[in-house]
């Protein structure tokens, strides 16, 4: 599984309650562009509309060898999920707080995928806490490394 794109800000920025894994309807110049990598997912969002789950304000870049018939780069996107996953997503959007965002783009079988996450928006306190316990890991990690070179 070798990620093309990842939204770093999605785990920073919500707590995650469910994780999702959809297809995504592309086009043949979209599909050349996320293969060189040029593509950017950190503003995306998804939302339910009659039953069908759609991707907003991701951005692939126009092929740079395409010609008239390029993708457009802002176009909103159809996911593929099964209805059982696109109720329960739906549910889940409904709720005040929660927000339904991409975390990464990924090759699956030869196919382009994307791993959605429906999370709840975190405060400010909370991402300070978040903060201070990777740094108090990080500095666990480096005292426990000092210690077994000094020996």
């Amino acid at each position: 599984m070798a990620d093309i794109l990842t939204n770093s800000k999605a785990r920073r920025d919500y707590f995650i309650l469910e994780t999702f894994e959809a297809g995504i309807v592309l086009h043949g110049t979209e599909v050349k562009s996320l293969r060189a990598g040029k593509g950017q997912i950190a503003d995306a969002f998804a939302k339910v509309e009659r039953d069908e789950v759609w991707l907003y304000n991701s951005y692939i870049d126009e092929y740079s060898h395409g010609n008239l018939s390029n993708h457009a780069p802002k176009a909103p996107r159809k996911l593929l999920l099964n209805r059982t996953e696109i109720r329960k997503m739906a549910e889940l959007g409904k709720v005040k707080g929660n927000t339904i965002v991409p975390l990464s783009f990924y090759w699956k079988n030869g196919k382009v995928k994307l791993q959605l996450v429906v999370g709840q928006g975190k405060a400010d306190y909370d991402k300070r806490e978040d903060m201070k316990k990777r740094d108090s890991e990080r500095e666990m990690k480096r005292a426990l490394m000092h210690d077994r070179r000094g020996r």
